[in-house]
């Protein structure tokens, strides 16, 4: 079968790379892709947001399945346009891809449907949530309503720190993302995300991961889309596992179906462990980045098959089978990330991968047949272990074998697991 997967970024070279290794699999197409997707299939230079030229793509290429990597093209209805013109696409439609592209719709469900979360209140003008934030006190915690890549919300220690965030938000920082603002409650507990396979009906979880949201080594600075991330994460014990999927996974994919946007595809849970138990903080619709990393790493199933079972409504027939110990995923960034960074840098990459481990491209691209970077966070190590020491190790000694100008990395990814 030929596949095509959107995106441009690490996730969809972990996707690739996966769907790379299927018996079903003759060709793979990436649009836009990166250099890494480019090693292993056909790329396509069509930006994410272009349904219409990704459609006629998908028929003149006859593609047999599409996988979508970013929330942008699910919020614009990328999968309905794929249905309606019979093509089989895998991802959530738009009416329930807004659980992620709006946290005000995804709290107001969670309330609804007594789904465990924090407190929160919305707000469309500047002054009415200053006034409450004024009330409730700091910390607490400012969203953006929509799409901000990663990036919108704001963990206000102190009362200026949430004002000021307010105001930012609302005056553009994130577009049209920040009309809306949610206030909510800051929880105190570890963060541990869980991606589920979802087939409007059947959730089937997949191993948990801790991501590393700050830029600098002891979670210090400001948030990036990523730095890094380890599976499994020891304080998330297979007893939370189950207490997850029955009080926050499984009444979510139910609620969605009363709600009447049945949602199909990947559920993306981010959770906070807190001593009242665990909560939801919010909600992707679709693989995480730099998630997907350390999680295609470790399934030993057959993506595709694991696919199709979602797109027929039979994930209650299939059993997912994990490699035993635990996988690390290193975020090489461009100097300068999250802020402004150079492009176009030439990178050193090792000439042979361990078995053990791979490099996965996010933000590079092709001139004159050399990688070069070409985003802020460039690559993703991946590497596994018999456990979480041998795992960070490997990761190590195969992140020394890559250079380039300003590379920047956290030397600390999975440490806390320790």
């Amino acid at each position: 079968m030929k596949v095509l997967v959107i995106g441009s970024g690490g996730r969809e070279h972990a996707l690739v790379w996966k769907l790379a290794q299927s018996p079903k699999v003759s060709k793979i197409y990436c649009a836009p892709g990166n250099a890494g997707t480019a090693a292993l299939g056909t790329n396509v230079a069509i930006a994410v947001e272009d349904i219409d030229k990704l459609l006629a793509l998908a028929r003149e290429a006859e593609i047999d399945l599409t996988v979508v990597g970013p929330e942008v093209p699910l919020t614009m209805g990328i999968v309905d346009a794929f249905q309606a013109a019979g093509c089989k696409v895998f991802g959530p439609t738009a009416q329930a891809a807004e659980l992620e592209g709006s946290k005000a719709f995804a709290k107001d469900l969670m309330r609804k449907y007594h789904i465990p979360t924090a407190a929160y209140a919305v707000f469309s003008e500047a002054v009415e949530a200053q006034a409450y934030i004024r009330k409730i006190g700091a910390p607490c915690v400012v969203k953006a309503d929509g799409l901000a890549a990663g990036k919108g919300v704001i963990v206000a220690m102190d009362l200026n720190t949430a004002l000021t965030a307010v105001t930012e938000i609302m005056e553009g920082q994130f577009g049209a993302a920040g009309r809306r603002v949610v206030v909510e409650e800051f929880l105190v507990g570890q963060e541990v995300s869980l991606l589920a396979f979802v087939d409007g009906k059947h959730a089937l979880a997949m191993v948990p991961v801790q991501d590393h949201k700050r830029i600098y080594d002891g979670d210090l600075g400001p948030n990036t889309g990523g730095m890094g991330t380890y599976s499994p994460p020891p304080v998330f014990t297979p007893e939370l596992a189950a207490e997850v999927m029955r009080t926050i996974v499984e009444p979510t994919v139910k609620a969605m179906a009363e709600e009447g946007r049945e949602f199909t595809g990947v559920l993306f849970t981010g959770l906070i462990l807190t001593q009242d138990g665990p909560k939801a903080l919010e909600y992707n619709a679709r693989f995480g980045d730099p998630e997907t990393q350390v999680v295609m790493l470790r399934l030993e199933n057959d993506l595709v098959d694991v696919i199709e079972a979602a797109l027929e409504q039979r994930l209650d027939e299939i059993e997912l089978t994990w490699s035993p110990g635990s996988a690390v995923c290193v975020v090489l960034a461009a100097g300068g990330y999250p802020g402004k960074y150079h492009k176009g840098d030439s990178i050193t990459l090792p000439t042979t991968l361990p078995e053990w481990g791979t490099i996965l491209h996010a933000g590079t691209s092709l001139h004159q047949g050399q990688v070069v970077t070409n985003g802020g966070r460039v690559l993703g190590v991946v590497a596994k272990g018999q456990d979480l020491p041998e795992a960070r190790a490997r990761v190590y000694e195969l992140v020394e074998q890559v250079q380039f100008k300003d590379m920047f990395y956290r030397t600390d990814i999975g440490a806390k697991g320790l």
